[in-house]
């Protein structure tokens, strides 16, 4: 297969959606893109845009992943918002993969084998996984004969020192069953933390990061000089702060106690603790951070209880990493919570002016956007504080193509695009234009927008 000539799809399918992109990789443009939301909840939707074509969102029921990958598919050929003339135009798929245990340290090509093994590891990773391999096998049913690749969430975290990654546990349990912290949110925290060293002009290889990766699952990543030094992931991805579902952090006494008080088996712990705790389980109603803050301004004690909770949590781990890189250039929040909930970014930081990390409360208010990089540190801060739109199918992209051509490898010797000052995103550039039109306040947040957005700056 000739690269140049090779349309990308992107498939990243999270715990209730479906992300994904198509990519001209011969133009080096963006073809389309888009979101399935809430999969397997009450009013799911998709929202798809391609240049010089309006942006559509539809309402559309997916119980689960296979209706979802169908759903983009038919979006992609549709013959009034599509972008191509049927699925054979495609020439390879990357998909994101949640967890690779100790068998896949970057991404790989797939084949039997490899998706047998990501198979015996779902248990690892019990909400994303198997919407996973359930994203790679009803794409490859509809496109057997083009390349599959799975692109790693683990790898970026390869980099952890073993102060990070051991556990106080016996040592022979990492020995014998690779019992150790992994990290999620690889592909993201990889995006955001190049893109971070873009903004503060700054070798990215001497940046000290915490980048909060917020959405409906949600880790904090601590960055040293360019790398993944500790992560609030561990050895699945229900560890750390507190999400949708999952509990994050608690005492591990609990689960023992309340399994023997109610007879509960492990499988049902492991299903309690992954879909029906986190801000679910405090609110008792809901997952989503909008019908949560919706409540709350109604009056809802347990949805108020919820966001400080949340904000109080994230906040100890930003103040924690900072502590142990002993110096912090950047802030960054990323992903849904994180790209569009002031109120949840304001609380975690509030109070860590002490650390020099200081935000403007009405810039805050202003970044909610998912099309450009914001600014939103105070002119006192020491440290910037930024909100930088996570591009997880760009990830998936470049490595697709490194993969094809045979130069891919470790982040630390492969040179991704979006690493130059120049890089630029065509479809979040007029995206954020539109939005302008409509909120031209966006404009006092972002952070080096195209030359097209002058005419805004001078009305």
């Amino acid at each position: 297969m000739k690269l140049k000539t090779m349309k990308i799809l992107s498939l990243n399918c999270g715990s209730s959606s479906v992300k994904y992109s198509l990519f001209d990789w011969e133009n080096k443009l963006p073809m389309a893109s888009g979101i399935i939301e809430r999969v397997g909840i009450e009013g799911s939707f998709i929202s798809h845009e391609a240049p010089g074509k309006d942006k559509i969102k539809n309402e559309h029921p997916c119980s689960n992943h296979d209706e979802a990958i169908k759903l983009v598919l038919e979006t992609l050929i549709d013959k009034n918002h599509g972008v191509i003339d049927s699925l054979s135009s495609i020439s390879a798929v990357g998909h994101r993969v949640v967890h690779g245990g100790e068998e896949f340290v970057k991404s790989v090509i797939i084949d039997a084998k490899v998706l047998e093994a990501f198979k015996r590891l779902s248990s690892l990773a019990p909400l994303h996984n198997p919407p996973n391999i359930a994203g790679i096998e009803a794409a490859k049913k509809l496109m057997p004969k083009v390349p599959h690749m799975a692109i790693m969430d683990t790898a970026w975290h390869q980099t952890m020192p073993a102060p990070s990654y051991i556990y106080p546990l016996p040592y022979e349990w990492y020995e014998k069953h690779a019992i150790r912290r992994y990290g999620f949110h690889g592909t993201s925290f990889l995006y955001v933390a190049k893109r971070a060293s873009v903004l503060l002009k700054k070798d990215i290889f001497k940046s000290n990061l915490i980048i909060c990766h917020i959405g409906n699952g949600a880790s904090v990543n601590a960055v040293k000089n360019g790398v993944s030094y500790d992560t609030s992931m561990g050895f699945t991805p229900l560890e750390g702060i507190v999400m949708g579902t999952r509990s994050g952090d608690h005492g591990v006494a609990i689960d023992l106690h309340m399994m023997q008080k109610k007879n509960i088996s492990p499988a049902d712990m492991t299903n309690i603790l992954n879909k029906k705790s986190g801000i679910l389980g405090i609110t008792g109603k809901y997952s989503d951070r909008r019908d949560v803050e919706l409540a709350a301004e109604k009056g809802d004690e347990r949805c108020k209880l919820a966001i400080e909770i949340e904000s109080y949590r994230l906040k100890k781990y930003i103040g924690g990493y900072a502590a142990a890189l002993g110096g912090v250039d950047a802030v960054i929040f990323t992903a849904g919570v994180g790209e569009k909930g002031p109120i949840t970014r304001g609380k975690a930081l509030d109070g860590l002016e002490f650390f020099g990390m200081e935000y403007d409360k009405d810039k805050n208010n202003i970044a909610k956007t998912r099309n450009a990089e914001c600014e939103i540190s105070s002119e006192n801060s020491k440290t910037k504080v930024y909100v930088i739109p996570t591009d997880e199918e760009r990830v998936f992209v470049e490595d697709v193509a490194g993969l094809i051509d045979g130069k891919y490898d470790i982040h630390t010797k492969f040179n991704y695009s979006f690493q130059k000052p120049e890089y630029r995103n065509i479809l979040r550039d007029k995206a954020f234009e539109k939005e302008c039109e409509k909120k031209p306040k966006l404009l006092k947040v972002a952070v080096n927008p195209t030359t097209s957005f002058k005419h805004f700056q001078k009305n």
